[in-house]
């Protein structure tokens, strides 16, 4: 079955803006002309209308009616000056006012082309041309910066999902090739622990994909009651100081999104604790500035271009373990429930070392 595009609308072809303006300009002059013309003829309606009288010394008095005939043929002339001359300066001064608009129509075209990089950078005064220039300069960046992030974000996410599968098939076919000497249950196990990998990799990218969508539904959720099941489920011998209020603590959001981005926060204090052991600070916190999520931990040290970049996906910091189940999404998913919920993530390294992330959430008054 063929399918046909919906049918563009035909536009009729007009004239360049620049003629345009410059037939503006001109069609003001000649509304002007016309204008001064017939307040010429109205003063000239109390001119006598009266047959011409010989003065003394031989000169003459006109009449209205041989004052109307000299001034028309020059009100005319002046009047057609006035359009040649409105036509001449419009198309010049239009000209000069649409030069920085070509240069935005320029980079938008380099845009629409695939090249995001040029930009406008139009000089002169602060005036609209000027904030419209800087304006598309700056949507221009962003484009690049966000087309950039997902190029780099497609390239990761088939790099981690194909380093399991090229794992396990170089597992398979050793054990292939070696059928009296291989050991089935370290191949299952093997092929099992590669598997798990790339199910954690992709259910990342599922809640990604989810926090990107944004927040379908908003309900009051307990905070407090979240973080305390995100602990419960992280388990492990992890010394965890919880300092939260006596009662709920709520706020407006999706309860499984919620769940998540504490999951994957005390996940990842865990993950950088290992295999030594360490300590986890979790907490409520409720102020003027809205609901906080604290959650802090030992660990490596971290500096801070490192901790700028953690939030990205598949960005990976320091003290991480082999086998530890990562993926390399977890602050990338905590960053994008965060902006579904209006909230604010911030990350910082402790002097000790280790990572300090706070979420604040807007109060639900």
């Amino acid at each position: 079955m063929t399918t046909c595009a919906a049918a563009r609308p035909v536009r009729r072809r007009a004239p360049g803006l620049r003629a345009r303006l410059a037939l503006s300009y001109a069609g003001v002059a000649l509304v002007a002309g016309l204008v001064l013309a017939g307040v010429l003829l109205v003063v000239l309606r109390y001119v006598p209308d009266e047959h011409l009288a010989v003065l003394d010394g031989g000169g003459f008095a006109p009449s209205r009616g041989d004052l109307v005939t000299a001034a028309l043929p020059l009100v005319g002339a002046g009047l057609a000056g006035l359009v040649v001359l409105g036509l001449a300066c419009g198309w010049v001064v239009a000209g000069r006012v649409l030069r920085p608009l070509e240069a935005v129509a320029l980079a938008a075209r380099r845009a629409a082309d695939g090249s995001l990089s040029h930009r406008v950078r139009l000089p002169g005064p602060d005036d609209e041309l000027r904030r419209l220039a800087d304006d598309v300069d700056q949507m221009l960046e962003r484009l690049e910066t966000a087309f950039e992030e997902q190029r780099r974000f497609t390239a990761n996410a088939s790099h981690e999902l194909r380093t399991p599968t090229a794992a396990v098939r170089a597992v398979v076919e050793v054990a292939r090739a070696d059928p009296a000497g291989r050991d089935v249950d370290e191949v299952l196990a093997r092929v099992a622990e590669l598997t798990d990998r790339s199910a954690a990799t992709l259910e990342a990218l599922l809640q990604l994909a989810r926090a990107e969508r944004g927040v379908v539904g908003r309900e009051p959720c307990d905070l407090v009651e979240v973080l305390e099941d995100a602990l419960v489920e992280a388990g492990g011998d992890l010394e965890v100081l919880v300092d939260v209020p006596p009662g709920p603590v709520r706020v407006l959001g999706d309860r499984a999104l919620l769940d998540r981005l504490a999951g994957n926060l005390v996940r990842n204090a865990r993950v950088h604790n290992l295999p030594t052991g360490g300590t986890v600070w979790a907490a409520v916190e409720t102020g003027p500035a809205g609901v906080v999520l604290r959650v802090a931990s030992t660990g490596a040290p971290l500096d801070p271009v490192t901790v700028d970049g953690l939030a990205r996906p598949f960005v990976r910091g320091a003290g991480r373990v082999a086998g530890d189940g990562g993926s390399g999404l977890g602050l990338a998913v905590v960053a994008s429930v965060a902006r579904a919920h209006g909230a604010r993530l911030a990350l910082a390294a402790r002097p000790g070392g280790g990572l300090d992330v706070r979420v604040t959430f807007p109060s639900t008054g």
